[in-house]
């Protein structure tokens, strides 16, 4: 938000027009929105033309953005470099003039307004505007120190940009194609070019996708092969001229259905690792290691390429090496989501997923996962069939390895018969009602296998032990079922707690608390819910308990090693 000098948002009930913007260049950006809007497959020309891709549908754009050709629909310089050429051809041929580069730096400033200062379009821009000073002052910059140039400029104005993921790939990429332009230039045909650009793109862009998007497709290198002909030589083309003759837009409709279908036929081929955030140690160390391979492919040795695969490998395989246990409390809004990874990637156990809840956006929770190396889940254990507890499920086993299911005690709901109807599907199995879980050497305890009358109080109740350091999830479970686990069970000097119901008055009784004694309690709870939760009583009901909050401490990890128990949150 920041990066696009954004300091706050809001919600609005209603909004009132109380005049119209009569500025000339508001009416030209209207006009020509509402031109587009009326034309078939119209998200596509907000997206080339306007930079503007919010009415493509999340499974494309993911399809594009998986298949690495996400590039292709941000305008940037290969949408800039046709624009000004062809400006540049129509007032040539009026009338040659040095004048008539003014015309067309004019006009790009324009569309930067039109494309509301996407950080790509503006490096595109002045990237131009620099190269044509360069060239007529006679300054003998190259164009890599313009670049650098550049970089700084809109650093200054704006320090948030460099938080921008389409600014990084922007100039990261650019730069390295410029510096490693011979290498491009020697191939003898169209193919081999695209195919070289295609590759240094692709490794120029790996430490950036390793920590945005926490995998890479190495089918992206012949993907590109495709698509970028396809896009830049006939679709953005066809884009333009489809505006100044709408009738024509049965044509390309016909041209976007063949790039989606295309796009989303060749994601059920992809070659995909997952790799986990790293820090920047580690990104300076794959830079040093692309420039190298670089530097040596300019004096034809190719074979420094297998540097990247021994890093690409080993990255993917580090959770084999980690000896650490860690529990982490997700932060999904009002909802709960707990994640439990074994050393040396020996068992991952996911409690509830989560859910878009309460007008509050779900965290990614595939997302993260991938963003810890996590390949698979062995187990997603749903703690009972309410939607902020196992609202991303279906999500998840649609788009993330899932092994075995477990639900909790009772009749399945719609929402978990919907989920069993997926499952079946994709055959994955799924148990009910059991009693304990072992997972290499560690067991989980499933205490609550009364029928309640309710979903919450239905909830699984898991105990588990990792060194000794002592573990209860509650789930939504109520007062009652805490009495009759009082009586059932010795459940004393808890080391963390996940609070029941989020916090709810229903939960977390006094003699419960007193009983179980808590030294660390997490509230999984969403930032100024409607429900008031936690209520203040469960708050001094805990006050002997170290209390995390997700709305006030993010996520919230609990790491074991060598029988130590550290703890970590997202927040200082």
């Amino acid at each position: 938000m920041l990066s696009k000098n954004t300091y706050f948002s809001m919600n609005a009930d209603n909004i009132t027009l109380i005049k119209k913007n009569k500025n000339i260049f508001y009416k030209i950006k209207n006009y020509l929105i509402n031109r587009i809007s009326k034309i078939k497959s119209s998200e596509y020309l907000n997206t080339f033309i306007l930079g503007d891709s919010s009415g493509i549908g999340d499974n494309v754009l993911k399809s594009y953005r998986d298949n690495g050709i996400s590039h292709l629909f941000s305008v940037s310089g290969m949408h800039i470099t046709l624009l000004s050429s062809i400006i540049l051809y129509i007032l040539n041929r009026i009338k040659k003039s040095n004048i008539n580069y003014i015309f067309v730096i004019i006009f790009l400033i324009f569309y930067m307004f039109l494309t509301n200062f996407t950080p790509s379009v503006i490096r595109a821009t002045f990237l131009f505007i620099f190269l044509i000073l360069n060239k007529f002052l006679n300054l003998k910059l190259s164009t890599a120190k313009i670049l650098l140039m550049l970089l700084c400029t809109v650093l200054i104005i704006n320090p948030y940009n460099i938080y921008n993921v389409g600014f990084k790939f922007s100039y990261i990429i650019s730069l390295y194609l410029i510096l490693f332009n011979k290498i491009i230039n020697r191939c003898s045909n169209y193919v081999t070019k695209t195919l070289i650009t295609s590759f240094i793109s692709f490794l120029a862009g790996i430490p950036i996708l390793i920590n945005n998007y926490f995998s890479i497709n190495f089918m992206t290198i012949l993907n590109n092969i495709i698509f970028v002909p396809l896009v830049s030589i006939i679709i953005f083309p066809f884009s333009l001229i489809v505006v100044l003759i709408p009738k024509l837009d049965f044509i390309y409709d016909f041209m976007i259905n063949i790039l989606e279908n295309l796009s989303l036929w060749i994601i059920n081929f992809k070659i995909e690792i997952i790799l986990q955030h790293v820090n920047i140690f580690i990104i300076i160390l794959y830079y040093l290691i692309i420039t190298l391979i670089l530097y040596k492919m300019l004096k034809r040795k190719y074979k420094y390429i297998f540097l990247i695969v021994i890093m690409l490998f080993i990255h993917t395989n580090i959770n084999y090496i980690k000896n650490n246990l860690y529990v982490t409390f997700i932060d999904v809004g009002q909802g709960d989501s707990s994640l439990i990874h074994l050393p040396h990637n020996k068992g991952n156990i996911l409690i509830d997923t989560g859910g878009n809840f309460n007008y509050e956006i779900s965290k990614d929770i595939i997302s993260y996962l991938k963003s810890e190396g996590i390949k698979s889940i062995d187990y997603l254990i749903l703690t009972h069939g309410d939607y902020d507890h196992m609202g991303e499920a279906i999500n998840l086993v649609n788009n993330f390895k899932v092994k075995k299911i477990i639900f909790n005690c009772g009749e399945f709901n719609d929402l978990e018969n919907e989920l069993i109807k997926v499952l079946d599907k994709k055959k994955i199995p799924y148990y009910s009602c059991i009693k304990e879980l072992s997972i290499d050497d560690n067991k989980l305890y499933f205490l609550n296998d009364k029928d309640y009358d309710n979903e919450n109080d239905n909830s699984n109740v898991i105990y588990t032990e990792f060194d000794n350091y002592k573990f209860l999830f509650m789930g939504d479970a109520g007062i009652e079922v805490e009495e009759d686990l009082l009586e059932k069970y010795n459940l004393k000097n808890i080391d963390v707690f996940k609070v029941g119901h989020h916090g709810s008055k229903t939960s977390s009784s006094e003699e419960f608390i007193d009983e179980i004694n808590p030294k660390n309690s997490i509230i999984s709870v969403g930032k100024n819910n409607r429900y008031g939760h936690p209520n203040n009583n469960v708050l001094e009901n805990l006050d002997d308990s170290k209390i995390y909050r997700t709305d006030q401490d993010g996520s919230v990890m609990f790491k074991i090693r060598n029988n130590e128990l550290k703890i970590e949150t997202c927040t200082p």
